[in-house]
């Protein structure tokens, strides 16, 4: 993992390339100091892949690619993805290191969507990771009851208030636990350690600076988000 801002922006501008095509993009000047400031900010390599990839995903939707895609297209999108890590890993890494952002990077950040949205988003996750083949066949009992939960949910989310919405959240949140509980069960121990590791690598810019007990549910959580991706889970808990 890189640590320098030089070495952050070559492998940034390496990827770049990789995701044009080849078509080489330099990242220097202001180029530079957006990509040195990601790197200021605590943004993982990974993370900053991820937002990447997001924009070249919306890119392509719209049609044939016109032109090469330069890095500061894709802002908005690195720092909506590091928004989500910082959320999946608890914010602690966002109390203990990040800098403040500028009003603009601040409205950028994507609106949160209501519950009924995000019902309707985890069970079409849910139903794409078992067509894809990403889920075991030992996990369907666990995948049927919790679609089975969502889709009663999902019939009655728009008359809850109060105190029933708040226990369709707080089960949410239940489910939530045991799909990371299983999905952490049907994993070998070199899988286990490799996810560990790759952990400690996101959260390397932020150890010093973070309190023991901090930074071990960061850490947790880290490896919670790498196991959503390895089984392609959505996150079932709501966040309102």
């Amino acid at each position: 993992m890189a640590t320098q801002p030089a070495d952050y922006c070559r492998e940034i501008e390496t990827y770049l390339c990789r995701k044009n095509d080849g078509h080489l993009i330099r990242v220097v000047g202001p180029s530079f100091e957006l990509v040195s400031h990601w790197e200021r900010q605590g943004i993982p390599l990974k993370i900053a892949f991820q937002g990447i990839d997001r924009y070249f995903e919306r890119y392509y939707r719209r049609g044939p690619r016109r032109r090469p895609v330069k890095v500061d297209f894709c802002e908005a999108d690195v720092l909506d993805v590091f928004d989500e890590w910082r959320r999946a890993v608890g914010g602690a890494a966002s109390d203990a290191a990040v800098g403040e952002r500028s009003a603009e990077s601040l409205a950028l950040r994507v609106k949160r969507s209501s519950l009924p949205e995000h019902l309707e988003r985890v069970v079409t996750r849910l139903s794409s990771a078992r067509a894809n083949g990403s889920l075991v066949d030992e996990f369907d009992d666990v995948i049927d009851g919790v679609s089975r939960e969502l889709d009663a949910a999902r019939s009655k989310v728009r008359g809850l208030r109060g105190e029933a919405r708040q226990a369709l959240i707080d089960r949410l949140r239940n489910l939530d636990a045991e799909l990371l509980r299983q999905a952490r069960s049907r994993l070998d121990e070199p899988t286990r350690a490799a996810l560990a590791r790759e952990a400690d690598e996101e959260l390397a810019a932020f150890r010093a600076v973070m309190p023991a007990d901090a930074f071990a549910r960061a850490r947790e959580a880290a490896i919670d988000r790498l196991v959503r991706e390895r089984f392609a889970l959505p996150t079932v808990a709501f966040v309102g």
